[in-house]
């Protein structure tokens, strides 16, 4: 259990860093993201021919795992428009939240009781968030398309701990990206069409940014967090995903100075996040 924690947070600070690149890389959300699975793909893909072989399913497998790649693209999507159209505070500010969804989903899918702890310790992480930022009506488009961010990420996870139970990290994590790439592929000409984007290439420094985006951000920490996932909950995992927005936040304050928009409340909504992954992280031990 320790080790699965251990991979789990090393996951989540390098998540620390997607919401800093997203601002660094100059591409709209949907290339963004589609750049970003199609190089996850490709790393997935080298990985798997040098450890024997690309990864196989059943069917029915296959056709589930491509499915949640979707809602993992639309998660990114979502993410990173959140940020571009407002700051990378709120974007991770908004993902928070996760937790108190994956605490109502989680008991849906899995025909189980709502748990109060779960729910609490999610008001909890809420009440955190009102502290660390406070709402700009500037934000607002921001501030929505956050929360379906938070709210798809939720779903995801959760169904990620069922598909784990017969497929492992690796082939869980292929066969997402490919799903997900082939989605975007499909949808970017109308996302192109309703967005259109200054340019459709990376610069070099874009292109620099999204390998390590998407081969040490993605390849690497997902395969961590689906790791952890075999032997702790999907809410605990998500609600220690909580940390990411306090890792990114501080390196958006070093990076872009946006320490302008954080107050005190920061410190103390920063304390209550992280003892609600602690207590968590007691229960499950």
């Amino acid at each position: 259990m320790r080790r699965a924690y251990l991979q789990l947070h090393i996951a989540v600070l390098l998540a620390g860093f997607t919401g800093v690149l997203g601002r660094l890389i100059t591409l709209n959300e949907g290339l963004l993201v589609w750049y970003r699975m199609l190089f996850s793909l490709a790393g997935l893909v080298v990985l798997g021919l040098l450890t024997g072989g690309l990864p196989r399913t059943s069917p029915a497998s296959t056709i589930r795992l491509l499915a949640t790649g979707v809602l993992v693209a639309l998660h990114w999507v979502f993410f990173y428009g959140s940020i571009k159209y407002s700051n990378v505070s709120v974007g991770l500010v908004c993902f928070s939240s996760i937790c108190f969804f994956t605490a109502l989903i989680e008991p849906v899918l899995e025909r189980r009781a709502l748990v109060v702890r779960e729910l609490l310790l999610g008001l909890l992480v809420m009440a955190g968030i009102s502290l660390i930022f406070q709402f700009d009506p500037r934000y607002r488009t921001g501030i929505l398309l956050g929360v379906v961010s938070s709210l798809l990420a939720a779903l995801f996870t959760v169904l990620n701990k069922r598909w784990l139970a017969a497929d492992s990290p690796h082939t869980v994590n292929f066969y997402e990206m490919a799903g997900g790439c082939m989605a975007l592929t499909l949808l970017m000409p109308f996302h192109a069409a309703l967005f259109p984007p200054d340019h459709w290439l990376p610069t070099l420094s874009d292109l620099l940014w999204l390998l390590f985006l998407s081969l040490v951000c993605t390849v690497l920490a997902i395969r961590l967090s689906l790791n952890a996932l075999r032997e702790v909950s999907p809410f605990t995992v998500n609600l220690t995903y909580n940390l990411e927005p306090v890792y990114g936040i501080l390196l958006a304050f070093l990076i872009y100075g946006e320490n302008r928009l954080l107050g005190p409340g920061f410190y103390a909504g920063m304390s209550i996040i992280a003892l609600s992954v602690l207590l968590q992280s007691r229960k499950d031990a």
